[in-house]
């Protein structure tokens, strides 16, 4: 995998998660072949076959339903069940960030939680910006890998459209191919 590889799906993924799609994102996603080439067939062809407005209110009625209404794609609400988000350091994924130098300013975002999957993999984005492979890794395997997979892999059957169940899937395989390479390099580098 390359870095702008890496980079451009952590940026896309982290926008993916972040809320629901707006019009220019529908748009821009229906005109990027080789993303949707990545996603799979299944979402380009149901992308391709309907209308911008059709699909505005089909994916936004699945990001709600899946990731607002149901659950939240938050660390700490699927880590633990009493559903409670720590603030400041006490926040382990709070206290990554703060470690590595990423300032996370909470009231510029509406994204409740420091540990939301969308600032996660934006925190990553800006690990693989500076070239920072052992933080990474580290990341990936103390948060990332804790959560997110498992979480995918659940939230795949609440999906009620072929670009949300193909999200899930591709960020469950995107993250394991990510964590492998990142081990083999951090690995090779010692």
């Amino acid at each position: 995998m390359t870095t702008e590889y890496r980079r451009y799906i952590y940026a896309f993924l982290s926008r993916v998660m972040s809320d629901m799609p707006d019009r220019r994102f529908i748009a821009d996603l229906k005109a990027n072949d080789d993303l949707l080439d990545t996603l799979g067939e299944s979402s380009r062809a149901w992308l391709l076959e309907h209308d911008n407005e059709t699909l505005f209110t089909m994916l936004n009625t699945d990001f709600t339903s899946m990731f607002v209404l149901n659950t939240q794609p938050v660390e700490a609400f699927v880590l633990d069940a009493k559903n409670e988000t720590l603030v400041g350091l006490q926040n382990p994924v709070m206290a990554f960030y703060f470690k590595h130098g990423f300032e996370l300013n909470m009231d510029q975002t509406e994204l409740m939680a420091p540990d939301h999957l969308s600032i996660e993999l934006g925190f990553m984005q800006s690990l693989i910006y500076r070239n920072e492979l052992q933080p990474q890794y580290d990341f990936m395997n103390e948060h990332l890998m804790m959560w997110v997979v498992p979480y995918m892999l659940g939230m795949k059957s609440m999906a009620q459209t072929p670009f949300y169940r193909d999200i899930c899937d591709f960020i469950v395989e995107f993250l394991v191919a990510d964590y492998a390479y990142l081990h083999r390099e951090c690995t090779d580098a010692q």
